[in-house]
């Protein structure tokens, strides 16, 4: 009987962490969904078809971790040169971006991962 309780708790447990982290794993995506529109990211990538055709994100979360993706983010001339990527125009660098935000547009990032 008292194996079943402690179960059960730890399935709640279990449960309300899982829903708290699935909670700020959502608001992280939702700003940086914001960051994304704010920095005018469409401009030179799309996501779902808006934006950019030449420099689609769709997927990107299935194909880079999210060192990679940060890195993209802040010193994309040295990834540039990681990844021999040869697109025109240069990525802007977003140095001084709040880490919050960038944190916030790797999380929005790593949701695009169907391929």
């Amino acid at each position: 009987m008292t194996r079943t309780l402690v179960t059960a708790l730890g399935v709640v447990v279990g449960l309300a962490v899982g829903s708290a982290a699935y909670a700020q794993d959502k608001a992280a995506v939702d700003k940086g969904m914001k960051v994304y529109a704010e920095q005018k990211c469409a401009l030179c990538h799309s996501v779902a078809g808006k934006g950019m055709a030449k420099g689609p994100l769709d997927g990107v979360g299935a194909k880079l971790k999210a060192a990679e993706i940060r890195e993209w983010i802040t010193d994309p001339k040295a990834m540039t040169i990681k990844m021999k990527a040869e697109r025109k125009p240069a990525m802007k660098e977003y140095k001084t971006l709040a880490k919050e935000d960038v944190d916030a547009l790797v999380a929005y990032m790593l949701s695009l991962n169907k391929k």
